[in-house]
């Protein structure tokens, strides 16, 4: 952009990059000024099932970028819950903190509820206790507690610490199991809570500062939820059960 002559600091166009500037530096590029940063933000968001966590799609499949409220700004997802899986995801208009709050280094606890099919017993979750490898990938331990039994399905409380693509599933179905729901409640110190499918809620700047140790510009007071969801379309709009 340098080069083509697009970019001007203060009236002046530039030719080469290593130019330093300040917040007193006017830059624009197209004749257009380039604002500050925004400050990061955060928001929770109830991901329904049958959507994918893509801006596009192949398949033309669904995405949450269709359904999130217009009046929510550009956001980017925080990892990824598959086409089939549902409940918290974290969104955010700042790239560093994406990539922060997805590494494992982190150390966050991503927990689940999980519906199996079958009757498993407490013994039936030691592999995945102790840690195992699937097709060549290694899983951590998992914290994994029997919740109860319902009817042919069975419910599971599920806590990892990585989220490898489809983690959960994949290490039920090396046990012999299989998920027919999953539910992600938490994302470490985040909670679903009482948000309804298609709802998002900002996160309040304080709790950004207290967890995260980000500096917020932004007044502290109660974030209200960003606007109605979109109507659903008709292959994601269901009911919530079995909570």
């Amino acid at each position: 952009m340098i080069e083509a002559g697009r970019v001007s600091v203060n009236g002046k166009v530039i030719d080469r990059a290593a130019l330093n500037v300040t917040s007193d530096d006017k830059v624009e590029v197209d004749g257009r000024e380039v604002g500050a940063p925004e400050p990061a933000r955060l928001w929770l968001y109830h991901k329904p099932t049958g959507l994918v966590t893509t801006t596009r799609d192949e398949q033309g499949r669904p995405t949450i970028f269709d359904e999130l409220p217009e009046d929510l700004p550009r956001v980017m997802s925080v990892g990824r819950l598959d086409l089939n899986s549902e409940g918290l995801l974290l969104l955010t208009n700042d790239g560093g903190l994406k990539r922060r709050l997805e590494l494992p280094s982190t150390g966050w606890v991503r927990k689940y509820r999980v519906r199996i099919k079958g009757r498993p017993n407490d013994d039936t979750f030691a592999p995945l206790r102790a840690g195992l490898t699937v097709d060549g990938e290694r899983f951590q331990p998992m914290q994994v507690t029997l919740d109860r039994q319902q009817g042919a399905n069975a419910w599971a409380t599920v806590a990892i610490r990585e989220g490898k693509n489809r983690e959960i599933r994949r290490a039920m179905e090396a046990v012999g199991l299989s998920v027919n729901r999953l539910i992600r409640v938490s994302y470490g110190p985040f909670q679903l809570g009482q948000l309804k499918p298609g709802e998002v809620q900002e996160i309040r700047p304080r709790v950004l500062r207290d967890q995260l140790g980000l500096e917020t510009a932004q007044t502290d007071k109660a974030q209200k939820p960003a606007g109605k969801p979109r109507p659903p379309r008709k292959t994601v709009a269901r009911k919530r059960r079995d909570r």
